[in-house]
């Protein structure tokens, strides 16, 4: 009887491997404790698939930071897309569905904060954080925009909040709220963010 060659992961599957594990092992352990060492291992690899992934720890540390704020705005997209109600109803869709992924990402919310802190102590050369935030309260903005207009009730100039401003509120509060739930689970219900964007949205 002759066995069947196990088959190799594929680089897609190895990256997304990769990413899992940095996420879990920088939560644990800090950014900067943690080694490329512990993040293969977690993985099931050696450190060379690391580096021929990503080249070096900032550069996961980059692209991990890109794979989960992709992850939310796809969230948050899926969470009203084909949806017939109005801009109240998917409101609350987007605010739970948010409310649920940060849930599940609890290891993204501590490294985020350990990013932001490091951002603010000793801004990076390249600014790749804030060119992160700057790039997702873009999409999140046009998000926003496109389901206006797609009710009937397109911004204006008299408009209370602008799609650009509504984004950056969207974005503060997906992590502040987060953040205390991580806290507090019972002092932030889950229609909450919901219930906020909403009353933003009426506004």
């Amino acid at each position: 009887m002759t066995t069947r060659p196990l088959r190799r992961p594929s680089r897609a599957e190895v990256r997304r491997q990769l990413l899992d594990a940095a996420a879990t092992v920088f939560a644990r352990r800090g950014i900067d404790a943690a080694s490329l060492d512990e993040v293969a291992e977690a993985a099931g690899f050696t450190k060379g698939a690391v580096y021929s992934n990503f080249g070096s720890k900032d550069a996961l540390v980059d692209a991990l930071v890109d794979d989960r704020t992709s992850a939310y705005v796809d969230i948050g997209l899926e969470s009203v897309a084909g949806t017939d109600g109005d801009l109240d109803s998917k409101a609350r869709l987007l605010g739970e569905a948010l409310t649920r992924a940060g849930d599940e990402q609890r290891e993204w919310q501590l490294l985020f904060l350990e990013l932001w802190q490091r951002e603010i102590r000793t801004p990076s050369p390249d600014g790749s954080l804030r060119a992160h935030r700057a790039a997702l309260r873009t999409r999140v903005a046009e998000a926003i925009a496109a389901h206006a207009a797609g009710a009937g009730t397109p911004g204006t100039p008299g408009s209370t909040f602008d799609a650009d401003e509504l984004a950056t509120v969207l974005m503060a509060l997906t992590n502040g709220l987060a953040i205390e739930r991580l806290l507090s689970p019972d002092d932030v219900p889950d229609d909450l963010m919901g219930r906020v964007l909403s009353a933003l949205i009426s506004r």
